[in-house]
């Protein structure tokens, strides 16, 4: 695919890049053997291990969880109250969308104590494991996942084509949770409203959007801080990831939506 090719020109000493479809990755291109640190498009993947959690009856989405009035599904879906770092709430449960990783710490911690078992291991056996992926959490729930391009294309294709969870789990986990809450999208400014899924931000109507113009509404994923994506339209049956290490920055805000909507041309000409 020749559209992936715009990844050669984004200056980063590794950079590798897979379109996939339901029968499994149709392109790919760069160094799909390199482990890179995923950031925060290790959320999804820890909240599909929290998806399983729950439907094994290890914990309920709303059962509480992190601050007063806070439960499970508010941790997953920003809506916590918790500030993007340590500290204490800086809003009240369910009001605005803050962004935030020590949510998702707090978070696997809830299930660590709960299935009895550090996290790491827990999100091996429920997602990395059954997915065949060599994939490693090595720190933080929100942002420490390592792997290469082919753990990354098979979480994307787990994402697209669910099989850990039934279709209603996956279906409510990409839908907006928490309708009508504003917030910030880190680096990208204020949305009213910032939608939100269980682990996965929603596009909706946002313009400017990090997946291109090209992308449904329907589009959900997420971004790193480390140069790395992963999105999903359902309505096209086509999921992107890229991985990279060269830092989130202004270069992003053009490169990405540019190599999304030329590999969606690209597959639909």
């Amino acid at each position: 695919m020749e559209a992936l090719r715009q990844i050669d020109s984004w200056d980063a000493a590794h950079a590798a890049a897979a379109a996939v479809r339901p029968g499994g990755v149709v392109a790919r291109h760069g160094d799909n053997g390199h482990v890179f640190r995923w950031a925060s498009i290790t959320k999804p993947a820890t909240a599909l291990a929290v998806m399983v959690a729950v439907e094994e009856g290890v914990v309920d989405l709303d059962e509480p969880a992190g601050p007063e009035g806070s439960t499970v599904r508010h941790l997953l879906a920003h809506a916590s109250g918790l500030p993007f770092h340590d500290g204490p709430p800086i809003a009240a449960t369910g009001t605005r969308r803050i962004y935030s990783n020590q949510g998702f710490d707090v978070l696997s911690a809830h299930v660590a104590a709960a299935a009895e078992m550090p996290f790491d291991r827990y999100l091996a056996e429920a997602v990395f494991g059954p997915l065949a992926m060599e994939a490693e959490l090595r720190g933080s729930a929100g942002s420490e996942g390592h792997g290469t391009l082919e753990d990354a294309a098979r979480l994307a294709h787990e994402l697209l084509r669910p099989t850990l969870v039934a279709p209603e789990t996956h279906a409510e986990m990409t839908a907006v949770s928490f309708p009508g809450l504003a917030g910030v999208l880190p680096d990208y400014g204020r949305f009213d409203p910032l939608d939100w899924g269980l682990g996965v931000e929603i596009k909706d109507a946002k313009e400017g959007h990090w997946s291109g113009t090209l992308t449904s509404p329907r589009t959900f994923g997420h971004f790193g801080g480390s140069g790395t994506f992963l999105w999903v339209d359902p309505e096209r049956d086509l999921a992107l990831v890229v991985l990279t290490d060269r830092e989130f920055g202004e270069w992003s805000k053009t490169a990405w939506p540019a190599l999304s909507d030329a590999v969606v041309q690209e597959l639909e000409q």
